[in-house]
């Protein structure tokens, strides 16, 4: 039997090597898309921020369809087997511009990244943290949390560090071969359940679930509803399952609410800021990796050391006020990058 973090090594190697493979191209992916569909390598034509816009317009939206369907699935057939999907799906769009950069190939890598991301678009993230809330309990749950969102940190200071060093071919092809690193890895070491071995004893894995499924109602988002016991017992929720569950959990539509305006300003600002920096600074791939191992070099650091400590001394309530708070912090230096002085103060230096 495998217990506490020690047994979480696998999946925190999976996200690993997703992350590193995902956010390497992050750097690079604004000096191609302006490549492929402006008419110079520094022209600030819109039309590279509205491809952008858009399909982040349609990943969210999509996204938001099918997670709940690639939560139910997982349920119903096991986090790795649904795992699997994503994976093998993320492949395709790194190969696409490791092969070319091109016009044509750009526009084909937008419209198979847009259709994969469907699927692929946070899934890996979300079934991590449904398999550690499964295998990780008590208030230990949270800071293996703050392990797992601490190694995603990690992976990204590691995928920009390579970015900025590698050539823009290779950083596609890299990329592509660590995802199916991961894939492999995935499907050879992590297993279905710590806490079972034994794969022969249905009835005892069943009864574990259930436990579990017990466990998990008495969190804090669902202490206070009434919602029916057999909801989640269920292999597949249906549509009203989690209709029912927005109306009868108040914290549940709150931290719904939370999570939407907090991806919201992140996904705005992202789908320019990076285009911006382009155009009035002249940012390149390179000057984009520095920026984001500054980032992530902090990030790494608060998740790993910081978050865990605090969560246990604080509370998820004032761990989750200071977030947001951070984060309202981060949105007003990056809205003076937009202000005249600064562009000013730049030709000056």
């Amino acid at each position: 039997m495998e217990d506490g973090f020690v047994g979480l090594r696998h999946i925190l190697t999976i996200v690993f090597l997703s992350g590193f493979a995902g956010l390497m191209v992050a750097p690079v992916i604004t000096d191609v898309t302006v490549a492929a569909v402006c008419s110079g390598p520094d022209d600030s034509c819109s039309l590279a921020v509205y491809l952008t816009g858009f399909q982040q317009v349609a990943i969210g939206l999509g996204t938001m369809v099918m997670m709940p369907v690639i939560g139910n699935l997982s349920d119903r057939y096991g986090i790795k087997a649904i795992l699997t999907l994503p994976m093998c799906l993320s492949i395709l769009p790194p190969v696409i511009l490791g092969y070319r950069r091109d016009t044509n190939f750009f526009y084909l890598y937008y419209i198979i990244k847009i259709l994969t991301a469907l699927v692929c678009e946070g899934a890996v993230d979300c079934l991590a943290f449904a398999y550690v809330a499964e295998n990780i309990h008590d208030r230990t749950r949270i800071s293996a949390f703050s392990i797992l969102g601490g190694t995603k940190t990690i992976s990204a200071l590691c995928g920009t560090l390579v970015a900025r060093f590698l050539p823009i071919a290779l950083i596609f092809q890299v990329s592509a071969i660590s995802f199916l690193v991961g894939l492999v890895y995935m499907r050879v070491f992590l297993k279905e359940r710590l806490n079972n071995d034994d794969d022969g004893e249905d009835h005892h894995h069943q009864d574990d679930h259930n436990s579990n499924d017990i466990t998990m109602l008495a969190e804090p988002i669902l202490n206070d509803t009434t919602i029916k016991r057999v909801v989640f017992i269920k292999k597949q929720s249906s549509l009203k399952d989690m209709i029912s569950l927005m109306k009868t959990s108040t914290i549940f539509v709150q931290v719904l609410v939370v999570t939407f305006f907090s991806s919201f300003s992140d996904s705005g600002m992202q789908s320019a800021f990076l285009y911006f920096l382009k155009a009035r600074f002249g940012f390149d791939k390179n000057q984009f990796a520095d920026l984001m191992m500054l980032i992530t070099i902090v990030g790494s650091i608060t998740q790993l050391f910081i978050l865990p400590r605090f969560a246990s001394v604080i509370g998820e309530r004032k761990l989750l006020s200071t977030g947001l708070l951070m984060e309202v912090i981060n949105m007003a230096i990056v809205s003076i990058s937009w202000a005249p002085w600064v562009s000013r103060w730049k030709l000056r230096t």
